[in-house]
């Protein structure tokens, strides 16, 4: 069971990478500072370099968020089996629909709805939820809203028109920075997933930190998951909150990273796209003749809400079915697989790829063919 838990940890932590590749490299592919490809390569690396850097924030879901009873920790693998599958469905699903809904927020409800069911409300630590999830949740995008409208309106009273191109290159340098700050915070949730569950399970004792196995691990997944491109959730981020141009991406990377550093530092899981929308939102508001599309900054707010509560109700049915025995893991094994399949197949009717990214972002690439079409035919 502790095996299938790990496996099962370390495809959420690859849906983790893909889902929130947008955070760090959306607005550099907006603006052309990076290609595609070479953005999600850079992200990757980065990511796993930033995952060997801390372990507070896994120290945090690993010793913190459920409590200790007489015999140990309150949640057994069973429930964390039962958790992962509530906060992959979700991460899925918003991936589908193009959202950039919280990867950390999702797990967060599917292991809280979990281990309810199963421990009882008396397992999870209200007082850890509030100070180390929900209040930077709440503080954080503002944070960094705020930080990045300041920035932008800075960088653009300072630089004359001509001179704002040159942001392209600080933002290889910033988003590089987000990069490397995501993977010293998401990479570590799923090591403290993982180390939760050897305690649960009996191979580590209680409050020790993540082995370095598990760092290893978690750091590989994390940055295969970033390589392969969340690209629905790029587009959304990139050019659906607001247009971006190179001064804002750099201030809404810089704003990011500082934020999500500091709260690594504190141990606080919040998160990273909630972070980086907010920093898109500041820097819309910034640049003067920018404009912020706020029904779609609406439709992320609304998945922010309700993404704890949605993965916690998959989490907790998943966790009552499991807990039957046996035949209830092989249940829920069978109709997660059969669901996230269901979803990949779905998704391959509206595909979207690097290419396509590339083209949303350039709308010359949208109208030189229909110009060369007239030309040939004789009609200017």
């Amino acid at each position: 069971m502790v095996a299938l838990v790990v496996a099962l940890a370390l495809f959420f932590d690859f849906t983790n990478g893909f889902h929130d590749t947008a955070n760090a490299m959306a607005t550099p592919i907006a603006t052309g500072a990076l290609k595609p490809r070479v953005a999600v390569a850079i992200a990757a690396v980065l990511n796993l370099v930033g995952a060997f850097l801390s372990t507070e924030v896994a120290n945090t879901i690993s010793g913190g968020l459920i409590r200790e009873g007489a015999g140990g920790v309150q949640i057994t693998p069973v429930m964390i089996f039962a958790g992962l599958i509530g906060a992959i469905l979700w991460n899925l699903v918003t991936w589908l629909l193009g959202l950039p809904s919280s990867s950390s927020h999702a797990l967060f409800g599917g292991l809280i709805g979990a281990a309810i069911v199963g421990a009882g409300f008396g397992a999870i630590d209200l007082s850890v939820v509030l100070s180390k999830i929900v209040l930077p949740a709440v503080l954080a995008p503002i944070t960094a809203g705020l930080v990045a409208f300041l920035a932008t309106r800075i960088a653009y009273t300072v630089t004359k028109k001509k001179q704002r191109s040159r942001f392209k290159i600080g933002q290889i340098f910033t988003s590089s920075l987000v990069s490397l700050a995501h993977g010293t915070n998401d990479a570590q949730k799923t090591m403290g997933v993982i180390t939760l569950t050897l305690i649960a399970g009996g191979f580590q004792a209680t409050g020790s930190s993540p082995e370095l196995w598990v760092i290893i691990v978690c750091a590989l997944a994390i940055a295969l998951g970033t390589y392969t491109g969340g690209w629905r959730i790029i587009r959304t981020l990139g050019t659906g909150l607001t247009e971006i141009e190179p001064g804002q991406g750099f201030a809404a990377e810089a704003a990011t990273t500082a934020t999500i550093l500091a709260s690594t530092h504190l141990g606080f899981a919040l998160s990273t796209t909630q972070v980086a929308s907010g920093s898109v939102i500041g820097t819309g508001i910034g640049r003067k003749g920018a404009s912020v599309r706020w029904r779609t900054a609406g439709r992320i707010a609304i998945g922010w809400l309700i993404t704890i509560p949605a993965a916690g109700l998959v989490g907790a049915l998943a966790s009552w079915v499991a807990l039957a025995g046996t035949g209830g893991i092989v249940v829920d094994a069978v109709v997660a697989a059969v669901i996230i399949f269901a979803i990949f197949v779905y998704s391959r009717r509206n595909r979207v790829d690097p290419a396509s990214v590339a083209v949303v972002n350039d709308p010359a690439a949208l109208v030189r063919p229909k110009r060369r079409k007239a030309k040939k035919g004789g009609v200017r």
